[in-house]
Protein backbone atom coordinates (compact mmCIF):
# COMPACT_ATOMS: atom_id res chain seq x y z
CA UNK A 1 0.00 0.00 0.00
CA UNK A 2 2.94 2.39 0.47
CA UNK A 3 3.60 3.12 -3.23
CA UNK A 4 -0.07 3.88 -3.75
CA UNK A 5 -0.11 6.17 -0.74
CA UNK A 6 2.98 8.06 -1.86
CA UNK A 7 1.62 8.47 -5.35
CA UNK A 8 -1.58 9.90 -3.98
CA UNK A 9 0.35 12.29 -1.75
CA UNK A 10 2.36 13.55 -4.68
CA UNK A 11 -0.80 14.54 -6.50
CA UNK A 12 -2.25 16.42 -3.45
CA UNK A 13 0.62 18.12 -1.55
CA UNK A 14 -1.70 20.59 0.23
CA UNK A 15 -3.73 17.80 1.79
CA UNK A 16 -0.90 16.83 4.18
CA UNK A 17 0.65 18.96 6.90
CA UNK A 18 4.37 19.29 7.38
CA UNK A 19 4.27 16.89 10.34
CA UNK A 20 2.20 14.38 8.40
CA UNK A 21 4.66 14.48 5.51
CA UNK A 22 7.56 13.94 7.92
CA UNK A 23 5.80 11.00 9.53
CA UNK A 24 5.09 9.48 6.12
CA UNK A 25 8.72 9.90 5.10
CA UNK A 26 9.87 8.18 8.29
CA UNK A 27 7.43 5.35 7.66
CA UNK A 28 8.74 4.86 4.13
CA UNK A 29 12.36 4.86 5.31
CA UNK A 30 11.51 2.29 8.00
CA UNK A 31 9.82 0.12 5.43
CA UNK A 32 12.83 0.41 3.17
CA UNK A 33 15.20 -0.66 5.95
CA UNK A 34 12.93 -3.53 6.92
CA UNK A 35 12.68 -4.56 3.30
CA UNK A 36 16.46 -4.69 2.95
CA UNK A 37 16.72 -6.84 6.05
CA UNK A 38 13.98 -9.29 5.01
CA UNK A 39 13.80 -9.29 1.19
CA UNK A 40 10.65 -10.56 -0.42
CA UNK A 41 11.18 -13.77 -2.44
CA UNK A 42 11.42 -13.20 -6.18
CA UNK A 43 8.97 -15.90 -7.22
CA UNK A 44 8.53 -14.70 -10.78
CA UNK A 45 12.05 -14.13 -12.03
CA UNK A 46 13.81 -17.17 -10.51
CA UNK A 47 17.61 -17.38 -10.19
CA UNK A 48 19.44 -14.19 -11.14
CA UNK A 49 21.81 -16.13 -13.42
CA UNK A 50 22.78 -19.72 -14.09
CA UNK A 51 25.97 -18.86 -15.93
CA UNK A 52 28.37 -19.73 -13.11
CA UNK A 53 26.63 -23.05 -12.49
CA UNK A 54 26.58 -23.94 -16.18
CA UNK A 55 30.26 -23.06 -16.57
CA UNK A 56 31.15 -25.28 -13.63
CA UNK A 57 29.34 -28.42 -14.84
CA UNK A 58 29.28 -28.25 -18.65
CA UNK A 59 32.65 -29.97 -19.15
CA UNK A 60 31.29 -33.12 -17.46
CA UNK A 61 28.46 -33.40 -19.98
CA UNK A 62 29.30 -35.29 -23.18
CA UNK A 63 27.74 -36.13 -26.51
CA UNK A 64 27.28 -39.77 -27.46
CA UNK A 65 27.61 -40.95 -31.06
CA UNK A 66 26.56 -44.57 -31.58
CA UNK A 67 26.87 -46.38 -34.90
CA UNK A 68 25.42 -49.75 -35.79
CA UNK A 69 26.60 -51.60 -38.89
CA UNK A 70 24.36 -54.35 -40.17
CA UNK A 71 24.81 -56.66 -43.13
CA UNK A 72 21.88 -56.89 -45.52
CA UNK A 73 21.18 -58.81 -48.70
CA UNK A 74 19.65 -57.35 -51.80
CA UNK A 75 19.14 -58.19 -55.41
CA UNK A 76 22.28 -56.31 -56.31
CA UNK A 77 22.61 -52.93 -57.90
CA UNK A 78 25.26 -50.22 -57.88
CA UNK A 79 24.52 -46.84 -56.44
CA UNK A 80 21.95 -48.26 -54.06
CA UNK A 81 19.64 -49.47 -56.84
CA UNK A 82 17.56 -52.59 -56.30
CA UNK A 83 15.99 -54.93 -58.80
CA UNK A 84 12.34 -54.16 -59.62
CA UNK A 85 9.77 -56.59 -58.21
CA UNK A 86 8.39 -58.38 -61.30
CA UNK A 87 5.66 -61.01 -61.45
CA UNK A 88 7.11 -64.55 -61.57
CA UNK A 89 7.46 -65.85 -65.12
CA UNK A 90 7.49 -62.42 -66.82
CA UNK A 91 9.51 -62.42 -70.06
CA UNK A 92 11.79 -59.68 -68.73
CA UNK A 93 12.61 -61.34 -65.38
CA UNK A 94 15.84 -62.99 -66.54
CA UNK A 95 16.93 -59.86 -68.41
CA UNK A 96 16.52 -57.56 -65.37
CA UNK A 97 18.16 -60.07 -63.01
CA UNK A 98 21.23 -60.40 -65.24
CA UNK A 99 21.48 -56.61 -65.65
CA UNK A 100 21.30 -55.81 -61.94
CA UNK A 101 23.60 -58.64 -60.88
CA UNK A 102 26.21 -57.57 -63.42
CA UNK A 103 26.12 -53.98 -62.10
CA UNK A 104 26.32 -55.25 -58.54
CA UNK A 105 29.50 -57.22 -59.27
CA UNK A 106 31.28 -54.08 -60.46
CA UNK A 107 31.23 -52.75 -56.92
CA UNK A 108 33.23 -55.73 -55.69
CA UNK A 109 30.39 -56.92 -53.45
CA UNK A 110 30.86 -60.25 -51.78
CA UNK A 111 28.28 -62.88 -52.60
CA UNK A 112 26.98 -65.38 -50.13
CA UNK A 113 24.19 -67.89 -50.25
CA UNK A 114 22.22 -68.10 -53.47
CA UNK A 115 24.61 -65.60 -55.10
CA UNK A 116 22.83 -62.73 -53.30
CA UNK A 117 25.03 -59.62 -52.90
CA UNK A 118 25.84 -58.59 -49.34
CA UNK A 119 25.69 -54.93 -48.40
CA UNK A 120 26.62 -53.14 -45.21
CA UNK A 121 24.44 -50.36 -43.91
CA UNK A 122 25.24 -48.06 -41.01
CA UNK A 123 22.71 -46.37 -38.76
CA UNK A 124 23.71 -43.60 -36.37
CA UNK A 125 22.17 -42.16 -33.24
CA UNK A 126 23.08 -39.11 -31.20
CA UNK A 127 22.45 -38.60 -27.54
CA UNK A 128 23.92 -37.23 -24.35
CA UNK A 129 25.74 -38.52 -21.31
CA UNK A 130 27.80 -37.38 -18.34
CA UNK A 131 31.00 -38.35 -16.57
CA UNK A 132 30.65 -39.69 -13.02
CA UNK A 133 34.28 -40.77 -12.53
CA UNK A 134 37.32 -38.91 -13.83
CA UNK A 135 38.87 -42.30 -14.52
CA UNK A 136 36.55 -42.57 -17.55
CA UNK A 137 33.10 -43.76 -16.42
CA UNK A 138 30.21 -42.30 -18.44
CA UNK A 139 26.46 -42.75 -17.93
CA UNK A 140 23.80 -42.50 -20.64
CA UNK A 141 20.49 -44.09 -21.67
CA UNK A 142 20.39 -47.66 -22.93
CA UNK A 143 18.26 -46.61 -25.91
CA UNK A 144 20.95 -44.12 -26.97
CA UNK A 145 23.49 -46.87 -27.63
CA UNK A 146 21.12 -49.75 -28.43
CA UNK A 147 23.07 -52.54 -30.13
CA UNK A 148 25.78 -50.19 -31.43
CA UNK A 149 29.13 -51.70 -32.32
CA UNK A 150 30.95 -48.35 -32.46
CA UNK A 151 30.41 -45.78 -29.69
CA UNK A 152 32.21 -42.47 -29.36
CA UNK A 153 32.11 -40.05 -26.45
CA UNK A 154 32.60 -36.46 -27.57
CA UNK A 155 33.85 -34.02 -24.93
CA UNK A 156 32.87 -30.36 -24.73
CA UNK A 157 36.03 -29.29 -26.59
CA UNK A 158 35.37 -31.72 -29.45
CA UNK A 159 37.77 -34.46 -28.30
CA UNK A 160 36.51 -37.89 -29.38
CA UNK A 161 37.11 -40.96 -27.23
CA UNK A 162 36.20 -44.52 -28.18
CA UNK A 163 33.92 -46.10 -25.59
CA UNK A 164 33.25 -49.65 -24.45
CA UNK A 165 30.10 -50.86 -22.72
CA UNK A 166 30.49 -51.89 -19.09
CA UNK A 167 26.84 -52.82 -18.70
CA UNK A 168 23.33 -51.76 -19.60
CA UNK A 169 19.82 -52.18 -18.27
CA UNK A 170 16.74 -51.93 -20.48
CA UNK A 171 14.24 -51.84 -17.58
CA UNK A 172 15.51 -48.53 -16.19
CA UNK A 173 16.98 -47.53 -19.58
CA UNK A 174 20.54 -46.95 -18.38
CA UNK A 175 23.97 -47.79 -19.76
CA UNK A 176 27.45 -47.37 -18.29
CA UNK A 177 30.42 -46.79 -20.62
CA UNK A 178 34.17 -46.62 -20.13
CA UNK A 179 36.58 -44.36 -22.00
CA UNK A 180 40.33 -43.96 -21.66
CA UNK A 181 41.21 -40.34 -20.92
CA UNK A 182 44.25 -38.79 -22.55
CA UNK A 183 47.13 -37.31 -20.56
CA UNK A 184 46.59 -33.83 -22.00
CA UNK A 185 42.81 -33.82 -21.44
CA UNK A 186 41.83 -34.88 -17.90
CA UNK A 187 38.16 -35.61 -17.44
CA UNK A 188 35.82 -33.72 -15.14
CA UNK A 189 33.18 -35.65 -13.21
CA UNK A 190 29.96 -34.56 -11.52
CA UNK A 191 28.45 -36.08 -8.36
CA UNK A 192 24.97 -37.46 -7.79
CA UNK A 193 22.57 -35.58 -5.55
CA UNK A 194 19.58 -36.75 -3.53
CA UNK A 195 16.52 -36.83 -5.79
CA UNK A 196 14.30 -37.50 -2.76
CA UNK A 197 14.94 -33.96 -1.55
CA UNK A 198 13.62 -32.40 -4.76
CA UNK A 199 10.19 -30.83 -4.51
CA UNK A 200 7.81 -29.62 -7.20
CA UNK A 201 8.84 -26.03 -7.84
CA UNK A 202 12.58 -26.54 -7.25
CA UNK A 203 14.81 -25.15 -10.00
CA UNK A 204 16.73 -27.57 -12.24
CA UNK A 205 19.11 -27.30 -15.19
CA UNK A 206 19.32 -29.73 -18.13
CA UNK A 207 22.40 -29.93 -20.34
CA UNK A 208 22.63 -32.10 -23.42
CA UNK A 209 22.82 -32.54 -27.16
CA UNK A 210 19.39 -31.58 -28.55
CA UNK A 211 19.06 -32.17 -32.29
CA UNK A 212 22.80 -32.78 -32.47
CA UNK A 213 23.66 -29.19 -31.53
CA UNK A 214 25.65 -30.15 -28.43
CA UNK A 215 26.27 -28.40 -25.14
CA UNK A 216 22.86 -26.75 -24.82
CA UNK A 217 21.70 -25.50 -21.42
CA UNK A 218 18.04 -25.18 -20.47
CA UNK A 219 16.43 -24.41 -17.13
CA UNK A 220 13.09 -25.00 -15.49
CA UNK A 221 11.53 -26.47 -12.40
CA UNK A 222 10.53 -29.87 -11.08
CA UNK A 223 6.91 -30.14 -12.22
CA UNK A 224 6.07 -33.38 -10.42
CA UNK A 225 7.60 -36.51 -8.91
CA UNK A 226 6.77 -40.19 -9.07
CA UNK A 227 5.38 -40.07 -12.61
CA UNK A 228 4.37 -43.38 -14.18
CA UNK A 229 4.38 -43.09 -17.98
CA UNK A 230 4.05 -46.87 -18.47
CA UNK A 231 7.42 -47.21 -20.16
CA UNK A 232 8.56 -50.02 -17.88
CA UNK A 233 7.92 -51.91 -14.64
CA UNK A 234 9.83 -49.44 -12.45
CA UNK A 235 8.54 -46.07 -13.66
CA UNK A 236 9.17 -43.34 -11.08
CA UNK A 237 10.10 -40.32 -13.17
CA UNK A 238 10.81 -36.74 -12.24
CA UNK A 239 8.74 -34.51 -14.52
CA UNK A 240 10.28 -31.18 -15.52
CA UNK A 241 9.39 -28.26 -17.74
CA UNK A 242 13.08 -27.63 -18.57
CA UNK A 243 13.31 -27.90 -22.36
CA UNK A 244 14.26 -31.47 -23.29
CA UNK A 245 14.33 -32.48 -26.96
CA UNK A 246 15.54 -35.32 -29.14
CA UNK A 247 19.22 -35.82 -28.42
CA UNK A 248 18.92 -34.84 -24.75
CA UNK A 249 18.39 -38.50 -23.84
CA UNK A 250 21.00 -39.70 -21.37
CA UNK A 251 21.95 -36.19 -20.30
CA UNK A 252 21.92 -34.99 -16.68
CA UNK A 253 19.33 -32.97 -14.81
CA UNK A 254 21.10 -30.84 -12.19
CA UNK A 255 19.98 -29.18 -8.99
CA UNK A 256 21.26 -25.71 -8.10
CA UNK A 257 24.30 -27.25 -6.34
CA UNK A 258 25.52 -28.83 -9.57
CA UNK A 259 24.55 -32.35 -8.50
CA UNK A 260 22.85 -34.83 -10.83
CA UNK A 261 19.38 -35.55 -9.49
CA UNK A 262 18.01 -37.11 -12.68
CA UNK A 263 18.86 -38.60 -16.08
CA UNK A 264 16.81 -37.15 -18.93
CA UNK A 265 15.09 -40.05 -20.64
CA UNK A 266 11.76 -39.24 -22.29
CA UNK A 267 9.56 -36.45 -23.56
CA UNK A 268 5.83 -36.22 -24.05
CA UNK A 269 5.29 -34.47 -27.35
CA UNK A 270 3.00 -34.76 -30.36
CA UNK A 271 5.65 -33.13 -32.57
CA UNK A 272 8.91 -34.59 -31.29
CA UNK A 273 9.93 -31.25 -29.79
CA UNK A 274 9.71 -29.91 -26.26
CA UNK A 275 6.30 -28.88 -25.00
CA UNK A 276 7.47 -28.49 -21.43
CA UNK A 277 6.87 -32.08 -20.36
CA UNK A 278 10.09 -34.03 -19.94
CA UNK A 279 10.90 -37.02 -17.75
CA UNK A 280 14.11 -37.96 -15.93
CA UNK A 281 15.06 -41.12 -14.05
CA UNK A 282 15.64 -40.01 -10.43
CA UNK A 283 19.17 -40.38 -9.12
CA UNK A 284 17.80 -42.43 -6.23
CA UNK A 285 16.54 -45.01 -8.75
CA UNK A 286 19.52 -44.80 -11.10
CA UNK A 287 22.47 -44.90 -8.71
CA UNK A 288 21.96 -48.46 -7.33
CA UNK A 289 21.55 -49.72 -10.92
CA UNK A 290 24.70 -47.91 -12.03
CA UNK A 291 26.66 -49.31 -9.07
CA UNK A 292 25.62 -52.86 -9.98
CA UNK A 293 26.45 -52.37 -13.65
CA UNK A 294 29.91 -51.16 -12.68
CA UNK A 295 30.46 -54.06 -10.28
CA UNK A 296 28.80 -56.97 -12.07
CA UNK A 297 28.13 -55.79 -15.63
CA UNK A 298 24.45 -56.60 -15.00
CA UNK A 299 21.64 -55.79 -12.58
CA UNK A 300 20.69 -58.29 -9.87
CA UNK A 301 17.18 -57.49 -8.71
CA UNK A 302 15.23 -58.90 -5.80
CA UNK A 303 12.28 -61.18 -6.55
CA UNK A 304 9.21 -61.78 -4.40
CA UNK A 305 7.21 -64.06 -6.69
CA UNK A 306 3.75 -62.49 -6.67
CA UNK A 307 1.37 -61.02 -9.22
CA UNK A 308 -0.30 -57.88 -7.95
CA UNK A 309 -2.96 -55.35 -8.80
CA UNK A 310 -3.99 -51.94 -7.50
CA UNK A 311 -6.50 -51.38 -4.69
CA UNK A 312 -9.36 -49.01 -5.55
CA UNK A 313 -11.97 -47.65 -3.15
CA UNK A 314 -14.52 -50.41 -3.71
CA UNK A 315 -11.86 -53.10 -3.32
CA UNK A 316 -10.62 -51.48 -0.11
CA UNK A 317 -14.16 -51.45 1.28
CA UNK A 318 -14.72 -55.08 0.30
CA UNK A 319 -11.48 -56.10 2.02
CA UNK A 320 -12.21 -54.04 5.11
CA UNK A 321 -9.04 -51.95 4.80
CA UNK A 322 -9.14 -49.33 7.54
CA UNK A 323 -6.67 -47.01 5.81
CA UNK A 324 -8.61 -46.78 2.57
CA UNK A 325 -7.36 -47.54 -0.94
CA UNK A 326 -3.67 -48.30 -0.59
CA UNK A 327 -1.21 -51.14 -0.96
CA UNK A 328 -0.67 -53.92 -3.49
CA UNK A 329 -3.26 -56.70 -3.69
CA UNK A 330 -1.77 -60.15 -4.31
CA UNK A 331 -3.64 -61.74 -7.22
CA UNK A 332 -1.27 -64.66 -7.76
CA UNK A 333 1.58 -66.44 -5.98
CA UNK A 334 4.39 -68.24 -7.79
CA UNK A 335 4.51 -71.83 -6.50
CA UNK A 336 8.34 -71.75 -6.47
CA UNK A 337 8.77 -68.17 -5.29
CA UNK A 338 9.88 -66.66 -1.97
CA UNK A 339 6.36 -65.38 -1.22
CA UNK A 340 4.95 -68.92 -1.27
CA UNK A 341 7.64 -70.17 1.10
CA UNK A 342 6.99 -67.25 3.47
CA UNK A 343 3.25 -67.93 3.59
CA UNK A 344 1.92 -64.96 1.60
CA UNK A 345 -1.49 -65.70 0.10
CA UNK A 346 -3.76 -64.59 -2.70
CA UNK A 347 -5.95 -61.83 -1.28
CA UNK A 348 -3.28 -60.42 1.03
CA UNK A 349 -2.71 -56.67 0.65
CA UNK A 350 0.94 -55.66 1.02
CA UNK A 351 1.09 -52.30 2.81
CA UNK A 352 4.74 -52.20 3.84
CA UNK A 353 7.89 -53.84 2.49
CA UNK A 354 11.22 -53.73 4.32
CA UNK A 355 10.11 -50.64 6.21
CA UNK A 356 8.93 -48.75 3.10
CA UNK A 357 5.25 -47.93 2.75
CA UNK A 358 3.51 -49.38 -0.30
CA UNK A 359 1.00 -46.70 -1.25
CA UNK A 360 0.09 -48.19 -4.64
CA UNK A 361 0.77 -51.44 -6.47
CA UNK A 362 3.27 -49.66 -8.74
CA UNK A 363 5.48 -48.96 -5.70
CA UNK A 364 6.09 -52.61 -4.87
CA UNK A 365 8.06 -53.81 -7.94
CA UNK A 366 10.43 -50.86 -7.63
CA UNK A 367 11.02 -51.39 -3.90
CA UNK A 368 11.48 -55.17 -4.26
CA UNK A 369 13.82 -54.81 -7.24
CA UNK A 370 16.05 -52.40 -5.30
CA UNK A 371 16.36 -54.81 -2.35
CA UNK A 372 19.47 -57.05 -2.35
CA UNK A 373 19.03 -60.64 -3.45
CA UNK A 374 19.06 -63.04 -0.49
CA UNK A 375 18.10 -60.42 2.07
CA UNK A 376 15.40 -61.33 4.59
CA UNK A 377 12.87 -58.52 5.01
CA UNK A 378 9.62 -57.99 6.87
CA UNK A 379 6.51 -57.78 4.68
CA UNK A 380 3.40 -56.32 6.32
CA UNK A 381 0.10 -57.50 4.83
CA UNK A 382 -3.56 -57.04 5.67
CA UNK A 383 -5.30 -60.43 5.68
CA UNK A 384 -9.05 -60.52 6.25
CA UNK A 385 -8.92 -57.19 8.02
CA UNK A 386 -6.00 -58.06 10.30
CA UNK A 387 -2.42 -56.85 9.94
CA UNK A 388 0.13 -59.67 9.67
CA UNK A 389 3.94 -59.48 9.35
CA UNK A 390 5.78 -62.14 7.36
CA UNK A 391 9.59 -62.44 7.02
CA UNK A 392 10.55 -63.13 3.39
CA UNK A 393 13.96 -64.03 1.96
CA UNK A 394 14.15 -62.57 -1.54
CA UNK A 395 15.20 -64.53 -4.58
CA UNK A 396 16.70 -63.14 -7.77
CA UNK A 397 14.53 -61.87 -10.58
CA UNK A 398 15.47 -63.48 -13.87
CA UNK A 399 14.66 -61.81 -17.20
CA UNK A 400 11.54 -63.31 -18.70
CA UNK A 401 10.40 -64.75 -15.38
CA UNK A 402 6.75 -65.77 -15.63
CA UNK A 403 5.02 -66.31 -12.29
CA UNK A 404 2.98 -69.49 -11.86
CA UNK A 405 -0.25 -68.74 -10.07
CA UNK A 406 -1.28 -70.74 -7.03
CA UNK A 407 -4.19 -73.11 -7.52
CA UNK A 408 -7.05 -72.95 -5.02
CA UNK A 409 -8.09 -76.36 -3.77
CA UNK A 410 -11.75 -76.91 -4.64
CA UNK A 411 -14.48 -79.46 -4.11
CA UNK A 412 -16.47 -80.87 -7.01
CA UNK A 413 -18.97 -78.24 -8.23
CA UNK A 414 -22.71 -78.60 -8.69
CA UNK A 415 -24.38 -78.16 -12.05
CA UNK A 416 -26.95 -75.41 -11.47
CA UNK A 417 -27.63 -71.89 -12.61
CA UNK A 418 -28.25 -68.94 -10.30
CA UNK A 419 -28.35 -65.19 -10.79
CA UNK A 420 -26.30 -62.88 -8.60
CA UNK A 421 -24.60 -59.52 -9.12
CA UNK A 422 -25.90 -59.31 -12.67
CA UNK A 423 -24.25 -62.63 -13.50
CA UNK A 424 -25.63 -65.96 -14.68
CA UNK A 425 -23.56 -68.62 -12.95
CA UNK A 426 -23.09 -72.34 -13.35
CA UNK A 427 -21.02 -75.07 -11.88
CA UNK A 428 -18.21 -76.24 -14.17
CA UNK A 429 -19.22 -79.10 -16.44
CA UNK A 430 -17.29 -80.90 -19.17
CA UNK A 431 -19.50 -79.19 -21.75
CA UNK A 432 -18.71 -75.72 -20.33
CA UNK A 433 -15.00 -76.47 -20.14
CA UNK A 434 -15.08 -77.38 -23.81
CA UNK A 435 -17.26 -74.42 -24.83
CA UNK A 436 -15.06 -71.80 -23.11
CA UNK A 437 -11.71 -73.68 -23.37
CA UNK A 438 -11.31 -73.63 -19.60
CA UNK A 439 -8.18 -75.38 -18.35
CA UNK A 440 -8.59 -78.40 -16.10
CA UNK A 441 -6.64 -76.63 -13.34
CA UNK A 442 -9.20 -73.82 -13.11
CA UNK A 443 -11.82 -74.47 -10.40
CA UNK A 444 -14.83 -72.43 -9.33
CA UNK A 445 -18.10 -71.14 -10.78
CA UNK A 446 -18.48 -70.31 -14.47
CA UNK A 447 -19.97 -67.02 -15.66
CA UNK A 448 -22.38 -67.93 -18.49
CA UNK A 449 -23.92 -64.50 -19.05
CA UNK A 450 -23.31 -60.90 -17.94
CA UNK A 451 -26.10 -58.33 -17.72
CA UNK A 452 -24.87 -55.53 -20.03
CA UNK A 453 -26.34 -52.88 -17.71
CA UNK A 454 -24.64 -54.25 -14.59
CA UNK A 455 -21.53 -53.12 -12.73
CA UNK A 456 -20.02 -56.50 -13.59
CA UNK A 457 -20.16 -55.55 -17.26
CA UNK A 458 -18.53 -52.19 -16.47
CA UNK A 459 -15.73 -54.09 -14.70
CA UNK A 460 -15.30 -56.22 -17.85
CA UNK A 461 -16.32 -59.57 -16.40
CA UNK A 462 -17.09 -61.82 -19.37
CA UNK A 463 -18.87 -65.09 -20.05
CA UNK A 464 -16.41 -67.96 -19.81
CA UNK A 465 -14.52 -66.49 -16.86
CA UNK A 466 -14.55 -68.37 -13.57
CA UNK A 467 -15.28 -66.98 -10.10
CA UNK A 468 -12.78 -68.62 -7.76
CA UNK A 469 -13.47 -66.73 -4.54
CA UNK A 470 -16.21 -64.46 -3.15
CA UNK A 471 -15.25 -62.27 -0.21
CA UNK A 472 -11.96 -64.20 0.10
CA UNK A 473 -13.73 -67.54 0.47
CA UNK A 474 -13.51 -70.28 -2.17
CA UNK A 475 -16.73 -71.11 -4.05
CA UNK A 476 -17.56 -74.27 -5.97
CA UNK A 477 -21.20 -73.72 -6.89
CA UNK A 478 -23.65 -70.87 -7.67
CA UNK A 479 -25.26 -71.58 -4.28
CA UNK A 480 -21.93 -70.81 -2.59
CA UNK A 481 -21.82 -67.44 -4.38
CA UNK A 482 -25.36 -66.51 -3.33
CA UNK A 483 -24.79 -67.63 0.26
CA UNK A 484 -21.56 -65.62 0.58
CA UNK A 485 -23.11 -62.49 -0.97
CA UNK A 486 -26.06 -62.69 1.44
CA UNK A 487 -23.68 -63.05 4.39
CA UNK A 488 -21.70 -59.97 3.36
CA UNK A 489 -24.89 -57.93 3.00
CA UNK A 490 -25.88 -58.89 6.54
CA UNK A 491 -22.46 -57.71 7.76
CA UNK A 492 -23.23 -54.30 6.27
CA UNK A 493 -20.69 -54.53 3.45
CA UNK A 494 -21.32 -52.21 0.53
CA UNK A 495 -19.21 -54.20 -1.94
CA UNK A 496 -17.96 -57.71 -2.51
CA UNK A 497 -14.53 -58.77 -3.75
CA UNK A 498 -14.43 -61.50 -6.39
CA UNK A 499 -11.36 -63.45 -7.45
CA UNK A 500 -11.95 -64.04 -11.15
CA UNK A 501 -9.93 -66.43 -13.32
CA UNK A 502 -9.63 -66.39 -17.08
CA UNK A 503 -10.02 -69.61 -19.04
CA UNK A 504 -6.22 -69.97 -19.07
CA UNK A 505 -5.93 -69.52 -15.29
CA UNK A 506 -4.78 -65.91 -14.95
CA UNK A 507 -6.60 -64.30 -12.03
CA UNK A 508 -7.57 -60.80 -10.97
CA UNK A 509 -9.64 -59.22 -8.21
CA UNK A 510 -12.87 -57.38 -9.06
CA UNK A 511 -14.94 -55.41 -6.56
CA UNK A 512 -18.70 -55.16 -7.21
CA UNK A 513 -21.22 -53.05 -5.31
CA UNK A 514 -23.88 -54.79 -3.21
CA UNK A 515 -26.35 -51.91 -3.13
Amino acid sequence: MLPVASATAARRPSALSRHARAALAALMIGASVAGSAVPMPAFAKGPESLADLAERITDAVVNISASTTVETRSGGGGGGRTMPQLPPGTPFEDLFEEFFNRRGNRGGEQRGENDTPRQQRKSNSLGSGFIIDAGGIVVTNNHVIGDANDIQVILSDGTKLKAEIIGKDSKIDLAVLRVKPTADRPLKAVPFGDSEKMRPGDWVVAIGNPFGLGGSVSAGIVSARGRNIESGPYDNYIQTDAAINKGNSGGPLFNMDGEVIGINTAILSPTGGSVGIGFAVPSGTAKPVIDQLREYGEVRRGWLGVRIQNVDESTAEALGLKGGAKGALIAGVDEKGPAKTAGLEVGDVITKFNGSAVKASSDLPRIVAATPVGKTVDVVVVRKGEEVTKPVTLGRLEDGEKPQLANVKQAEPESAVRQALGLNLSGITDELRKRYSIKDTVKGVVVTRVDPSSTAADKRIQAGEVIVEVGQEAVTSPADVTKRVDALKKEGRKSVLLLVASASGDVRFVALGLE
